[in-house]
């Protein structure tokens, strides 16, 4: 549920408290922080193509704390958006 509320959130120009940019990324891309039983969760969405918000990734994170996010993760994200960026501009 709270991913819903916070891209409903960022739908209305705002920003959720648990929502942070993602490192590495242009402005825009965002990154939703969701812990649930103890696990962690991530969301990431963009906001600045064709003015829409498109949520290009979700996925746990095996570590709850001081990790940084793998890098097939990361590739996984790029390419998405490459993919999304070519569709829609």
């Amino acid at each position: 549920m709270d991913a819903i509320r916070a891209l409903t959130v960022a739908a209305e120009g705002r920003m959720a408290d648990h929502v942070k940019p993602l490192k590495g990324f242009d402005t825009g891309v965002m990154e939703i922080v969701l812990r649930h039983r103890g696990d962690a969760f991530r969301v990431v969405y963009v906001v600045q193509i064709s003015e829409e918000l498109w949520v290009v990734h979700a996925y746990q994170k095996k570590s709850t704390q001081g990790i940084k996010t793998p890098k097939h993760e990361i590739d996984l994200v790029h390419d998405r958006l490459k993919r999304l960026k070519e569709m829609l501009l």
